[in-house]
């Protein structure tokens, strides 16, 4: 053993010597002691579940491509599950010769399709003959001609000269009255829809509004009288009834009568996220 001090440097070292038959000895002994310390190394680590050791990592690298989404996901189930193209049945004349405020509410949860899209209503407003908001008060003219139509039958409008807005005509010839589809949750051609929105979102800011609802639909005022009940037009089909719904005063009839601008006339499924705004006036009823 030799006792080392290097100057201006305040460690000792101790060096430990061995003649060279003994470091021989050590380096050719295959017998070298493995210590504890390196066995808690070496030693393979216990699974916890031993069937887990047949299987295979995953290696597989992630995919460029975007996931399909949340609502593409709920769609598709909804559309193979609950909505059978082939089997959908259209709602006859006989299904709107009711009174607006009675049709408003069985209009929740049923289905709009125009070629390649499919609609769910999911937000509506009963407008009647008289009811100081509804157009129908100012008697028949060339725009409000279809609402005293029969029921079954579409009435569009254009609203700020921007808007089209898609109504169905209830009740019997001659009556006056409407339900406004306010808001739709898609079901199908939703690549369609966001062409025509202009709008590449998945949310439901892209059907949450009655100007959303004909612009997705691809509408304009000349659908204005058409059938809802003809195959291959705009077609109204029949859905799931709704057990919940939500209702409220209308949106946007400040110019009405007070009884009419508070009237309970707005209708929506309750728990949807498809509804527009506001949503605070709107409660179970």
């Amino acid at each position: 053993m030799v006792l080392m001090i290097y100057p201006n440097t305040p460690c000792l070292f101790i060096v430990h010597h061995q003649t060279p038959a003994k470091i021989n000895q050590s380096i050719k002994s295959p017998k070298m002691k493995i210590t504890k310390r390196f066995n808690r190394v070496i030693k393979p680590l216990k699974l916890i579940n031993p069937s887990a050791s047949n299987t295979k990592p995953n290696l597989k690298l992630k995919s460029k491509t975007k996931p399909t989404s949340k609502i593409n996901q709920k769609s598709n189930l909804y559309s193979k599950s609950i909505f059978l193209p082939e089997k959908a049945i259209i709602l006859g004349p006989d299904f709107y010769q009711i009174d607006a405020l009675d049709l408003a509410p069985r209009l929740l949860g049923k289905y709009l399709r125009r070629d390649d899209v499919v609609l769910q209503i999911t937000e509506v407003e009963a407008y009647r003959s008289n009811d100081s908001a509804c157009h129908a008060r100012v008697g028949v003219t060339s725009r409000t001609a279809p609402l005293f139509g029969p029921g079954g039958h579409a009435y569009v409008y254009l609203c700020y000269g921007l808007h089209n807005m898609l109504n169905v005509v209830a009740d019997k010839e001659g009556i006056g009255s409407a339900v406004l589809i306010r808001s739709c949750a898609p079901v199908a051609g939703l690549e369609t829809i966001k062409q025509r929105r202009g709008l590449d979102t998945e949310k439901p800011v892209l059907l949450t509004g009655p100007g959303k609802v004909g612009q997705a639909l691809g509408l304009s005022t000349d659908w204005s009288n058409q059938p809802l009940f003809t195959p291959g037009g705009l077609e109204l089909l029949d859905g799931p009834d709704v057990k919940e719904i939500l209702v409220g005063p209308r949106v946007g009839i400040d110019y009405a009568l007070p009884e009419h601008v508070g009237a309970l006339w707005r209708f929506a499924i309750a728990g949807s996220p498809w509804i527009s705004a506001p949503k605070n006036t709107l409660s179970p009823p």
